[in-house]
């Protein structure tokens, strides 16, 4: 058949290289759509019949079958990105304004601050359910990420090497820096809603389960990429260039690159299920958060339970904001003058490695004796090992591997004791709502490490690091107490068996 209105070669090649693309899950319909069109506008004959190529006709038959896109191609890599923008956020920003000089009252406040998208995320989780799919939430989400991480690489002031060495930077040349991180918060914190949505959607309710560990395995290497390998190479630059502020300009470049990298993936591999429709026009996922917070605040000890959720973790709070800047600080603030290369190695990389390894054997042990009996050895595992950095400050070791020792051994008990802490956020979400409960105490979860972070620089700054680590230590006093009162309250036989989530 004679093909009228022929059309350049490179209009008819770019159609044929779009309809033999690989196919996406559940793209059918759009697919089918954008064959026509293509051939309508490039062929200008009957698109419907496609009598002018047979291997055409054939491809677009072929895409009205259903094809199933494995969830080894996207869930390790969506919980991988999941995890990146938080640390960089959280905990690379503390890391980068200690060296910059920022002084400890100033970085802990308003990286403190920085949290605040995670703790308020439950508020507008109901526009991402009712608006669009979770998929183009994921990736423009990701998209605005990767372009608030460009322009954190392109807009890092320099500061004074004077101020910097003298822990006198104002804050104030950090405005924009905090603006882009404040936002890249924002994007992060609904891209976590969007993926978790998205994971329950993308794939059949057996094969969620058969992929719980592997979601939370990249998540983890995420932590690993983000509190050890970022900072080690922002360590290596600074030893090889002796410039501080541009060793993170570079370590923010290879993180934006990274995530570049990620979301183009994301873009062309997430799948389509039909399942992940918008809901817009609806009303009731606003009615039925309503009626999830009004139950929630209604459920029997609820008072004691958060008193619980925001005292438990009180030593921690304040040590993770203190602890990077204490290894970094100088021997005249009190710290003990580590390398940034060392603090990524020791804290970053194996310090992460034992806390991740303390969650997995906390998780087997509490799934063998139940929550009521593991919680006072978790207490105690989350709390007394914080005694490391007293001893720290008043021995001030030099050696790596008694650093690394110690560090370890922190980070561990913490990794065991914090599975109680996720055992009881799901003992209280017990009931109707359940997922709402849980993340309204995800949010708890949250604040409980804000309220200390606020004050924490402002309480090291006047009482140096070797007071301040004795008052954390007397801290442990609140977490034991709410330790025993929940501990009479939880059923003997709770949390056997039970698969923990990784957060």
């Amino acid at each position: 058949m004679v093909i009228v209105q022929e059309k350049p070669f490179f209009l008819r090649f770019f159609a044929l290289v779009v309809l033999f693309r690989p196919p996406v899950e559940n793209e059918t319909r759009a697919a089918q759509n954008a064959s026509k069109c293509l051939c309508t506008i490039l062929f200008a004959h009957n698109a419907n019949r496609l009598y002018f190529c047979p291997l055409i006709q054939n491809k677009h038959n072929a895409l009205n079958t259903t094809r199933s896109t494995s969830p080894w191609v996207w869930v390790p890599t969506l919980y991988f990105a999941e995890g990146i923008p938080y640390f960089l956020v959280n905990n690379i920003s503390v890391m980068m304004f200690t060296k910059m000089g920022v002084p400890n009252d100033s970085m802990a406040f308003f990286t403190t601050l920085l949290y605040f998208p995670w703790f308020l995320k439950g508020l507008w989780a109901p526009l991402v359910d009712t608006v669009r799919t979770k998929r183009w939430w994921i990736v423009i989400m990701q998209v605005l990420m990767t372009a608030g991480m460009c322009l954190l690489f392109l807009t890092l002031p320099r500061p004074e090497a004077q101020t910097m060495a003298a822990c006198t930077t104002p804050v104030g040349i950090f405005s924009f820096t905090l603006i882009l991180f404040i936002l890249t918060a924002f994007a992060s914190a609904t891209h976590d809603i969007a993926a978790d949505g998205f994971y329950m959607l993308a794939h059949s309710p057996s094969s969620q389960a058969r992929f719980v560990g592997i979601r939370s395995t990249f998540y983890r290497i995420s932590m690993i990429f983000g509190q050890g390998v970022l900072v080690t190479i922002a360590g290596l630059v600074e030893e090889s260039s002796g410039d501080i502020p541009y060793s993170w300009r570079v370590t923010i470049g290879v993180c934006a690159v990274a995530f570049f990298i990620v979301t183009l993936y994301h873009a062309f591999v997430l799948p389509r299920p039909e399942a992940d429709a918008p809901r817009s026009g609806e009303t009731r996922p606003w009615r039925e958060m309503g009626s999830a917070f009004a139950t929630f605040f209604t459920k029997p000890g609820i008072g004691i339970a958060i008193l619980f959720m925001l005292l438990y973790r009180l030593p921690e709070g304040f040590l993770v904001k203190m602890c990077q800047p204490f290894l970094v600080g100088t021997a005249e603030t009190g710290g003990l003058g580590l390398s940034t290369l060392k603090v990524g190695i020791l804290y970053g990389g194996v310090g992460v490695i034992a806390q991740l390894a303390g969650g997995i054997i906390g998780g087997v042990y509490a799934s063998r004796v139940g929550l009521k009996r593991a919680l006072w050895p978790m207490a105690l595992a989350l709390t007394l090992p914080s005694l490391v950095y007293v001893w720290f400050a008043l021995a001030r070791p030099d050696n790596i591997y008694v650093l690394g020792t110690g560090i370890a051994f922190e980070t561990f008990g913490y990794g065991f004791g914090f599975t109680a802490y996720m055992l009881y956020m799901m003992y209280i979400s017990e009931g109707e709502y359940k997922t709402s409960h849980y993340a309204i105490c995800t949010a708890f979860m949250a604040l409980s490490m804000m309220l200390p972070g606020f004050v924490a620089g402002w309480i090291e700054v006047r009482l140096g690091y070797t007071d301040f680590f004795w008052m954390v230590a007397a801290t442990f006093l609140f977490t034991f107490v709410v330790t025993e009162v929940v501990r009479r309250r939880v059923d003997a036989d709770y949390g056997k068996k039970i698969t923990l989530p990784i957060l």
